[in-house]
């Protein structure tokens, strides 16, 4: 059985590249929102026209990025979502509530100093993992009942 899975949250380190290098020999195609942060952010833009406001030119990006996003929690069988040191990640939040609307398996990637603050994002996950290779072991294990070792 196939899994198809969105990667979705922080682009600031290499934790896609990781789960995606060890799930290499798994049934699984994986997906995920634009990482690169200048096109994310100036998308809308760029293709629209420019704003003078920077609320509309973020608005407009984030419009844009979203009909990819929706596309891929839509389409995925399981989302995981990042959650880095750095920075609000709202849209990550806001990834996984939609996930979660949507009956979407998820899987949540945070360090243990988040718990507190993602309470809510994790009791609606059937997975938080602290590493990459946890998500490609809870993958394996889906797909082929084996446990890491």
């Amino acid at each position: 059985m196939p899994l198809n899975v969105y990667l979705s949250g922080e682009i600031h380190t290499d934790w896609r590249e990781q789960i995606i290098e060890g799930a290499k020999g798994l049934d699984v195609t994986f997906s995920a929102p634009v990482t690169d942060h200048d096109a994310s952010d100036d998308c809308g833009v760029a293709i629209l026209g420019e704003e003078p406001n920077k609320y509309w030119h973020d608005h407009k990006g984030a419009m844009i990025n979203a009909i990819r996003t929706r596309k891929g929690i839509e389409g995925a069988d399981v989302v995981v979502v990042r959650f880095g040191e750095k920075y609000r990640q709202w849209n990550a939040a806001f990834d996984a509530g939609y996930a979660a609307a949507k009956g979407k398996s998820l899987i949540v990637l945070q360090m243990p100093e988040h718990d507190h603050a993602l309470k809510e994002v994790d009791a609606a996950a059937l997975a938080v993992a602290r590493e990459p290779a946890q998500v490609v072991e809870i993958l394996a294990y889906v797909l082929n009942g084996s446990l890491p070792g």
